[in-house]
């Protein structure tokens, strides 16, 4: 039987074991436990028990509302699909062809409810709304209540934000305005009034506090395509905000994303979490999440292949471990497995016709970890589908596992693989199709040392 998930740990409560190299891969492909690509975009995260929960847009059928999801994890790197806490209906804000975005859920400890808002549109974008909804629990069924414009203003792109005194602020972009911090009411389900206006043209908010002095995320207004994102900051929500800067590098356009969360997750780190998104083709956008570096007023954030979040508040997130690279044409091939070219490939040649009809598999051996334990191996792989290809992978022989790997063009792209690896050089991972299905063409396995 071939179990979908990548992280039985997660899902048996043994957390405890060794995972020193579980890596987050900006931009690359991210399996969840279901079997797919992680499909949590323009998303928010709230922390309950010790659990951190993702909840963001299905694009798995492109713009139009499918549902809204939720995933959980408690190390950043392994999430466990949840189900939907809000699904397509037949008719009304929900309906066919509407457009729910940017999900953020918050807790009211006075209701004692998760309170869900989004951005609530029609297919051209002219409603321009916001929507609520209440549950129960954090990944339960939420009960959808309203939609409208606050305080009778556009709203498109939002976030949502709760303050140290249990106060809650939706961020708003108001197109005609600007970009709006408004209060909630003390239910978190409705608007009591505004806070400060920005009149810079601004969208994709988000809003963290750091040892007293707020800092609010933003992207410039340039559609689906990514520019340089941009933050300022305050000790007060109401004034006082200085102007706009930017905290990648110039004119990287923010490392190809834009902002959609900013999460503090303890012991100083502090996460930047944007979309990189692939507007032709929605489902196969990705993720850049990355550490971002916090000083008084002066944010900054660097690039990197990979990096270490290290969720032990003692420890610092780490930069990318020492990898051993394991080309695919010079694995054991098996079935309809050959070489095929590939001008991006590091050897100019992949391991293709994996999968399919004659069964194609691929077996990396001799593969050295020299810790055992849970680690993140980065699979450099091409997809020139118009969907996402499934491989079934086993490692040392156990039970196989199901990868997503979502399409690609030009160099060939990079998709997490979270496995548990033994101590020493005798390791074996092997590639094949699913269901006869065709597999990648694998480049090569770059693999963590320890």
């Amino acid at each position: 039987m071939i179990l979908s998930f990548q992280f039985l740990a997660v899902l048996a409560g043994t957390l405890t074991a060794v995972h020193a190299s579980l890596q987050i891969i900006p931009g690359g492909t991210w399996t969840a436990s279901n079997g797919e690509h992680l499909n949590a975009h323009g998303a928010g995260v709230i922390r309950v028990n010790g659990t951190y929960y993702i909840i963001g847009e299905d694009k798995s059928q492109g713009s139009a509302f499918v549902n809204v999801n939720c995933y959980s994890s408690t190390d950043l790197v392994r999430w466990n699909y949840e189900g939907a806490l809000l699904s397509r209906t037949g008719s009304g804000d929900l309906g066919p062809n509407r457009i729910i975005e940017r999900p953020k859920v918050i807790y009211n400890d006075q209701t004692k409810k998760y309170v869900l808002w989004m951005h609530v549109d029609s297919s051209n974008y002219g409603d321009a709304k916001v929507g609520v909804a209440t549950g129960d629990t954090v990944c339960g069924k939420y009960s959808y209540i309203k939609s409208f414009r606050p305080l009778g203003f556009q709203s498109r792109d939002m976030g949502l934000f709760k303050d140290d005194d249990g106060s809650a602020y939706l961020l708003t972009e108001d197109r005609d305005n600007g970009v709006r911090i408004n209060k909630l009411t003390a239910d978190y389900t409705d608007v009591a009034g505004s806070t400060y206006l920005w009149k810079d043209h601004i969208e994709a908010p988000a809003l963290v506090k750091l040892q007293g002095r707020y800092y609010m995320f933003g992207s410039h207004l340039t559609g689906w395509d990514a520019n340089d994102n941009v933050y300022s900051t305050s000790t007060s929500l109401t004034s006082g905000w200085s102007a706009w800067q930017t905290f990648a590098d110039a004119k990287s356009s923010t490392y190809n994303s834009q902002t959609t969360f900013v999460l503090d997750y303890g012991g100083g780190n502090v996460m930047y979490m944007g979309d990189r998104w692939v507007s032709k083709n929605l489902q196969a956008s990705t993720y850049v999440w990355l550490p971002l570096s916090v000083s008084g007023t002066k944010v900054t954030m660097k690039n990197s292949v990979s990096w270490v979040p290290n969720l032990d508040t003692a420890t610092a997130w780490a930069n990318p471990p020492d990898e051993t690279s394991y080309e695919g044409e010079k694995a054991t091939y098996s079935g309809g497995t050959k070489d095929v070219s590939c001008s991006g490939c590091s050897g100019g040649k992949a391991a293709g016709y994996v999968g399919g009809d004659n069964a194609g598999k691929v077996s990396f051996s001799g593969v050295r970890s020299d810790a055992g334990g849970w680690t993140t191996v980065r699979v450099k792989y091409n997809n020139g589908d118009s969907k996402p290809r499934y491989a079934q992978v086993t490692v040392n022989g156990g039970t196989p596992i199901k990868v997503a790997f979502e399409p690609n063009s030009g160099d060939p792209a990079s998709s997490s693989l979270n496995i548990e690896l033994r101590a020493g050089s005798a390791n074996t991972i092997m590639f094949e199709g699913v269901s006869g299905g065709w597999a990648p063409d694998i480049d090569r396995l770059m693999v963590p040392v320890r």
